[in-house]
């Protein structure tokens, strides 16, 4: 870690870079960056990159206090889940040139997270909202949250997690998907 910081420091003296962030780090992992970085006068993290989503919130644990207290913000990547909360998928369904068609090795959707995508299906509908929005929105919510990082394999699905850019979900949206997520806490 110190000899990657120290390299990092060297870019950001030379004007290449401004900031550094890491991927896929733990809450150690974090701490232990912070504090090199603290003893050696070197960059802090600014941010990490790890997935979170409405079905994947291991986040929210204790990455988001140290994310938090640290001021290290979070980068989601995959806030649909890898394509599980657009409901494409459920019941094993498979569209042909979706990513689960083309990453077979790489999926993780059960009889949990069918379910737990069926429920938040029902809280967008319940409130007026497409399922896409809602979810991004909701990793928008979050405190410890810097960016959303999309993915989008067509103009049409760009195109519609772009028009809900601009949603900010009501306290009742947030307490009907903190329902379901009480019911569903680990669906993949």
């Amino acid at each position: 870690i110190a000899d990657m910081l120290e390299t990092l420091d060297a870019l950001v003296r030379e004007g290449k870079i401004r900031h550094i962030g890491v991927s896929n780090e733990t809450t150690w992992g974090i701490a232990q960056w912070l504090r090199i970085a603290e003893q050696k006068g070197l960059p802090r993290l600014v941010s990490v990159q790890n997935e979170y989503s409405l079905l994947r919130r291991m986040f929210d644990h204790d990455l988001a206090e140290l994310s938090h207290h640290e001021q290290v913000g979070l980068l989601a990547y995959s806030p649909l889940a890898a394509g599980l909360l657009t409901g494409k998928y459920v019941d094993g369904a498979t569209p042909k040139g979706s990513r689960k068609d083309y990453q077979k090795g790489l999926w993780r959707q059960n009889e949990h997270s069918d379910q737990a995508t069926r429920d938040y299906h029902a809280v967008a509908e319940k409130h007026g909202l497409d399922p896409v929005h809602m979810a991004i929105a909701f990793c928008r919510s979050r405190p410890f949250m810097t960016s959303t990082i999309i993915g989008a394999t067509s103009t049409d699905q760009l195109t519609q997690i772009l028009a809900g850019t601009d949603l900010v979900l009501s306290p009742e949206v947030l307490n009907d998907i903190h329902a379901v997520h009480r019911r569903n806490p680990r669906p993949i």
